[in-house]
């Protein structure tokens, strides 16, 4: 022991080689392992955030369909309401044209019934002259 290492044997050399290419081999297949698990939880995580995203589109397009919706049937609504404002408004001018001419028309009763009032104290009138006159 002269302090020179003497050269392992040659079957240690081999076993080494062999230890050593096993070693990488595991190493290689843990890698893929890894590298596919990896990929995996890639694409879990992609689907599960694009079915989080489709959720919060279909949550938030749900409410604006339902708004439209609200929307459109206001919409029809304030056209029934004017349509019935405007022919209640068309009932209403007829109603007060017709009041007006029964005014009217009263007004020309109470001016025929003053008329005949003076025309009955005129002809009273006329009679009790004529009466003065043929008794005088």
């Amino acid at each position: 022991m002269d302090g020179a290492k003497t050269p392992p044997p040659a079957g240690g050399k081999r076993e080494l080689e062999v230890a050593l290419l096993h070693i990488i081999q595991h190493h290689h297949h843990q890698s893929l392992r890894q590298r596919q698990q990896t990929e995996r939880a890639k694409k879990d995580a992609l689907r599960s955030a694009l079915r989080v995203s489709d959720l919060l589109v279909d949550t938030v397009d749900g409410g604006v369909q339902e708004l439209f919706v609200n929307e459109k049937r206001i919409e029809h609504e304030a056209r029934a309401l004017l349509t019935t404002i405007a022919r209640y408004r068309k009932q209403t001018d007829q109603w007060l044209a017709a009041t007006n001419e029964i005014n009217s028309v009263l007004k020309e009763i109470g001016d025929f019934e003053n008329w005949m009032k003076i025309m009955d104290f005129d002809c009273k009138s006329i009679n009790a002259a004529i009466r003065n006159i043929h008794q005088s």
